[in-house]
Parts: structure tokens; sequence; C-alpha cells
């Protein structure tokens, strides 16, 4: 397991609030909210991304027309033992330049994002290239 920092082309990092992933500019002492990736790679561009030590991870989940992500208490190491439920929790990595974006394997064509204000829930989006959801991110190992 790696650990990543990662924030959108709009400078945003990533922070939980009410257990919920937020994407806001942190400053001064809270600094320190900002949440590291926890990343599992499975194949050359698919990874389980999770937080706090793994111990959370984003997961893509369609419930009739709705697709969301969502956090779900289960721990990254244990995943790739089950390969057919985790693909909900896989996502593949595209990189472009210095940017990342990330498709969830489980809903093809849905998109990692962050919303163009401060400080909303990190969610996915179908409509990549619209202006008002962010879907391109640095993603930088963390020292």
């Amino acid at each position: 397991m790696q650990a990543f920092r990662i924030w959108d082309i709009n400078q945003k990092t990533f922070y939980l609030r009410n257990n919920q992933l937020v994407a806001g500019y942190l400053q001064g002492p809270n600094v320190y909210l900002e949440e590291k990736i926890d990343v599992v790679p499975i194949e050359p561009h698919a990874l389980f991304l999770g937080i706090h030590g793994g111990k959370m991870c984003l997961s893509c989940v369609k419930t009739g027309d709705e697709t969301r992500l969502q956090l779900e208490a289960v721990d990254i190491t244990d995943l790739s033992k089950n390969k057919k439920q985790d693909k909900r929790f896989t996502f593949i990595r595209s990189d472009s330049g210095p940017t990342t974006s990330f498709e969830s394997a489980a809903c093809p064509g849905w998109f990692l994002c962050t919303a163009v204000e401060a400080d909303q829930p990190v969610s996915l989006t179908n409509m990549p290239n619209e202006g008002a959801m962010v879907t391109k991110f640095y993603f930088q190992e963390d020292e």
C-alpha cells in the first residue's frame, strides 16, 4: 500500500467532514485535515483507493438510475481476495501530462470528480468534459 496526495486542478484537497469525503481549500491550522489517498495497485492501470490507512475505501455504487461514490468501511488489503465483489472498489487510472483521472471499473464512463465550488462532496460524473465538475487531479506519492 502506498500513500498519495491528491488535489484537483483548482488546488482543492480532499478531507473528511461528517464522514463524507469533500474537496476544499485547507489553510493554516486546517492543513492537517488533508486526507492522504491509500493506493493498492491491482493491474497496470487499475487500483483500489482508500483513506485512513486503508480502513475506508472509495466505491462506485449503482442503485436504479443513480450512480454514486461512497466510502465503505472495508480494509483495502482484504479487497483483492474477492475479485467479483471488488469491482465496485476498482478505479482505472489515466494519466494525461501532469494530471490523472480515475474512472470506475464497475460503472464505465463514470469518473471521480469534485465540484467547482469548494467544500462540496467528492463524487462521480458521467460528463467529464462539462465545466461544472472537475475530473483532473494531481496525484503524487507522499514523501
